[in-house]
């Protein structure tokens, strides 16, 4: 059996092959939406497990692994921005305070296993003009929480607890250790 990553994501894609996972990608298109009263983790494991799900109908001979990273600021989920003037008012939320980033992670393959990741990361403070020049070079538009922590917004962020990678968008330790643990690789 092989791994099928379901996700269209280049982040994710570019995580697994430097950890030298073997995988063919497999995007998953469901809708990301929050349920009300729903805890941000619970959020997250759904999300990744509905991806894993969605591309598992279409793979159910292999692994399938699905993922999703949510920004959660002052009890707020946060998931990729609607539009410019839905990224800069998450950018104002994040601005100058420590938020979580959760990513869930979901393994099938004859079973389901699925788990959750959380790191703590501080911004700094972003003047309106910090915002309106960081959303216009279109960075923030794809990702949860509206910025990019290995790109133009690290100059931002003095601190994180936990795994960079999940910031990125999957947390290569947990996946790794989930793959092993199961014996897909």
């Amino acid at each position: 059996m092989d791994l099928i990553l379901a996700s269209g994501s280049p982040r994710r894609q570019e995580l697994l092959r430097n950890a030298g996972i073997s995988f063919t990608a497999h995007a998953a298109n469901i809708p990301e939406v929050v349920l009300a009263g729903e805890s941000p983790h619970a959020c997250a494991m759904r999300l990744a497990t509905e991806k894993a799900r969605a591309v598992s109908q279409q793979h159910s001979n292999e692994f399938v692994l699905g993922a999703d990273t949510i920004v959660v600021v002052d009890g707020e989920i946060l998931g990729k921005p609607r539009d410019e003037k839905d990224a800069a008012r998450m950018l104002r939320l994040l601005s100058d305070k420590t938020h979580e980033v959760i990513t869930g992670v979901c393994l099938l393959g004859g079973f389901e296993d699925i788990r959750y990741e959380r790191t703590l990361v501080s911004l700094s403070a972003l003047s309106d003009e910090d915002i309106q020049q960081y959303v216009a070079t279109r960075e923030p538009m794809d990702k949860a929480g509206a910025y990019a922590i290995q790109g133009i917004a690290s100059r931002w962020i003095h601190r994180i607890e936990g795994d960079y990678f999940n910031v990125v968008g999957l947390p290569v330790a947990l996946a790794h250790r989930m793959l092993r643990e199961h014996h897909v690789i």
